[in-house]
């Protein structure tokens, strides 16, 4: 694709999720959440998180404090053939 063509497409707002893990709980627990709560999840500290573009896998990261704000550093981006 030729950049004449993609600025067609860069003004185009896609949904940006970065997801740290996940878990599956029964709905009797999820009633019970409360302040304090901790819920283990499906990864451990160490792994990288996923950055996915509308739900598609796009690169993986580490998450940083940056002005006392939440931040991601990629430390990989999927290939395209992935």
């Amino acid at each position: 694709m030729d950049a004449k063509n993609l600025d067609v497409v860069l003004d185009v707002k896609v949904n940006l999720t970065a997801r740290l893990g996940s878990c599956e709980l029964p709905m009797r627990e999820i009633v019970d959440l409360a302040p304090g709560t901790v819920l283990q999840l499906d990864r451990q500290a160490k792994d990288p998180i996923e950055l996915l573009v509308n739900n598609k896998v796009i690169a993986y990261g580490e998450v940083v404090v940056v002005d006392d704000k939440f931040g991601i550093k990629i430390t990989s981006l999927v290939d395209n053939q992935e």
